[in-house]
């Protein structure tokens, strides 16, 4: 799996970023995951069409002392679908800044 991943941070740390996660995602069944979903502009043109598979969205992964944001984009309501995948440039960056400005508003510093 391809991710975006910060790792060695301490559990106080973690502590406030599952707050965020808790206030600015959608919860998932698994305590640990959390779904993000990208704004419609981000789509591809396939999952922009799908209106039926939206939100599309990406996972976020809560471990012992890493989180992990995953690359792999997906809807929440099929995985019988040819719109989920790896994310386009533009998603990817979104990604990585939704992490990025998670940890500066939180004022963690890694």
């Amino acid at each position: 799996m391809r991710a975006y991943l910060l790792d060695e941070i301490p559990s106080a740390h973690l502590e406030r970023i599952k707050g965020f996660l808790d206030q600015n995602a959608l919860h998932s069944r698994v305590d640990e995951i959390y779904w993000v979903q990208l704004p419609d502009d981000l789509l591809t043109p396939e999952q922009y069409s799908h209106q039926a598979c939206r939100p599309h969205v990406f996972a976020v992964e809560l471990g012992p002392d890493w989180v992990r944001f995953e690359f792999l984009i997906r809807s929440l309501h099929t995985m019988q679908c040819t719109c989920p995948g790896y994310c386009t440039e533009a998603q990817r960056h979104f990604v990585m800044h939704f992490a990025d400005n998670m940890l500066k508003s939180l004022d963690i510093q890694t």
